[in-house]
Parts: C-alpha cells; sequence; structure tokens
C-alpha cells in the first residue's frame, strides 16, 4: 500500500511537471499583437498579416469611434502590443493620441491614411495626406502636416475605409508596415496584399456595375456622414441628416424633407449606433426606405456591396 501511494504521487508530481513546461512553451509561442482603432481596419490587417500576428480592435461593435473611451483593460492589453495601426483622423484616436502613446511609449504607430486625398469639412478643399518616408515609423501622434501650406489638418473626414479606391491604399500601408515590421516575411506579406487588392478590385468593379443600371440613385440620405468617400468614387450625392454632429433642428428636418423630394432620394441609410428616428420620420414623408448598414463592420467587402445595392434599385428590408 505504501509503494502503491509513493508511485502515486510521483505520476502526479510528472504530470505537473509536464503541464508546467508546456504552460511556459505555450507563453512563448504566443502570437504578437497589432492592435488597430475600428473593425475594418482589422479585416485589412488580418488578410496580409494573415496568422502570424493576433490582430485587435480598439473600439468594439456597437460604439463609435468619433466618442469611444478605451477601458483600462484595453491600455494594459495595449501596451503589450507590437505595433498601432490607425486612421489618423477619426474622433477617438485624436482625443486619446497622447495618452495612447505615453501609456505604450514602445508602441510603434502606423498611420494608414497616408496617401490618400482627404476631404475636408470646408467644401472646396482636398489633401494628400502624406509624410516623408523616413518618418514613416515613428511619425508623431498628432498629424501637424499643413494642408496648401496653410493650416493643420483639421475637420478632416476620417471615414476612409469606405471606398474601394482608398482601401487598396490602406492595404499598401499595411503592407509597408509589416514589411518594417518583420522584413523576411515580405513576400508572404506582398503576396497576401495582390490577393486582398484583387478582391477589393472585383468589389469596385460589382459596385461599378450596380450603379450604372439605368435606375440607380445618383443621391442618397445618411444619418451620419459616413460613406463621404463613397460618393466620391462613385460621382454620387451624399446627404447627411446629422448636422456637425447634432441632432438637426424642425427647420433643417424640413429641409432635408424638401431637399429629399428635389434629389429623387430613394434611400436612407441609417448605422447601428446612432438614433435612427429622424430617418424614420423623413422616410415617411417621403416615401423613401431606410436602410441598416455598419460602416463600422469587419465584413466591409459585403456592407459595400450592400450599398451599392440600395442604390442599384434591388429589394432592400428594413430592420
Amino acid at each position: 500500500m505504501k509503494k502503491l501511494l509513493i508511485l502515486l504521487i510521483s505520476s502526479v508530481l510528472m504530470i505537473a511537471c509536464k503541464s508546467g513546461n508546456g504552460s511556459k512553451k505555450d507563453a512563448g509561442t504566443e502570437k504578437p499583437v497589432i492592435t488597430v482603432t475600428i473593425e475594418p481596419l482589422r479585416y485589412f490587417t488580418e488578410a496580409i498579416a494573415g496568422d502570424e500576428y493576433t490582430v485587435v480592435s480598439m473600439v468594439p461593435k456597437g460604439s463609435s469611434p468619433e466618442t469611444y473611451d478605451p477601458t483600462p483593460q484595453q491600455l494594459v492589453e495595449l501596451a503589450k502590443s507590437k505595433a498601432y495601426f490607425r486612421i489618423g483622423h477619426i474622433g477617438f484616436e485624436r482625443v486619446w493620441a497622447d495618452r495612447l502613446a505615453d501609456n505604450a511609449p514602445h508602441l510603434q504607430f502606423f498611420e494608414l491614411s497616408r496617401g490618400i486625398e482627404l476631404i475636408f469639412d470646408t467644401p472646396h478643399q482636398h489633401v494628400h495626406s502624406s509624410a516623408p518616408e523616413s518618418n514613416y515609423q515613428e511619425e508623431e501622434m498628432h498629424h501637424t502636416d499643413e494642408a496648401d501650406g496653410e493650416r493643420p489638418l483639421l475637420g478632416v473626414e476620417p471615414h476612409i475605409w469606405n471606398s474601394p479606391t482608398n482601401a487598396q491604399i490602406i492595404a499598401g500601408n499595411i503592407l509597408n508596415a509589416l514589411c518594417l515590421m518583420n522584413k523576411q516575411n515580405e513576400s508572404v506579406y506582398l503576396e497576401r496584399y495582390n490577393t486582398l487588392c484583387r478582391k477589393l478590385e472585383r468589389t469596385d468593379s460589382l459596385i461599378c456595375n450596380m450603379l450604372s443600371t439605368p435606375n440607380a440613385d445618383r443621391a442618397f440620405m445618411i444619418y451620419h456622414p459616413a460613406l463621404s468617400y463613397f460618393a466620391r468614387d462613385y460621382d454620387l450625392y451624399q446627404i447627411p441628416i446629422e448636422a456637425g454632429g447634432k441632432e438637426p433642428s424642425p427647420a433643417q428636418l424640413k429641409e432635408l424633407i424638401n431637399t429629399c423630394k428635389e434629389e429623387n432620394v430613394h434611400v436612407i441609410f441609417v448605422q447601428p449606433e446612432f438614433d435612427r428616428r429622424n430617418a424614420d420620420l423623413i422616410a415617411k414623408q417621403t416615401g423613401t426606405t431606410v436602410v441598416p448598414i455598419n460602416p463600422l463592420s469587419y465584413d466591409w467587402e459585403d456592407e459595400m456591396l450592400k450599398v451599392a445595392r440600395a442604390l442599384s434599385g434591388e429589394k432592400t428590408t428594413e430592420e
């Protein structure tokens, strides 16, 4: 009996030792983390990085990246990341820029809007977002390049990812960032980048075909103006319900209803993080269809095609 007890204890100790060694091995093979601001950036990054990195989004599903505040736990996790891929102009990033950098001074920040012709809140100005190549990896958290040599890049329309044209530029910036982080895998990243670009080109082609049909709308209404770059890509007229981040006044609502009729609008897009009551009210007065979309979805391609289908006249279901 004593011999059996000694044998049992020895077996337990051996199992514990193996288990402990296994845990250390698992911890050692844990994948490095790349943090991004929103889910569409996670989609693009994962498509190129593959399974080499764990990619996490700071702004969770259903939250607005204009106003989101990260949790303490997210800040702790961010400090463990190898890099942060940011849009560069969205509200969350501007408000938290310095604090994120201070919280993780070792972190590499990469700007994904580089090379994109930006849209400003003022109707007449456009500018290419750029920085010297040598500053790409360690540029200032606050983007202070001047537009036309006159003023900093303030009031930028930040929804750059909602555009197949911009998506290819974003993908190129992600490729460059990954190659800087791990040059040994450059050929693999390039192959995945080319695969992603083919998908983006196919998406663009499908959208062009849908919007070229005789009955396709050339104007649309949307609560929050998240499709500015999409509208520019396909020569469409976007009419936002929200004015300067505020609910429209009764007088503005009346004007929106008149504009909706004058521009022959058939579709009003609404997003899950915003109140849709005003959209429903306008739809009731104008006979338009309210179409829920999610420009912050990981399923970027599906969302872009959903917008195009709605504008092409395909039957949509109000949710």
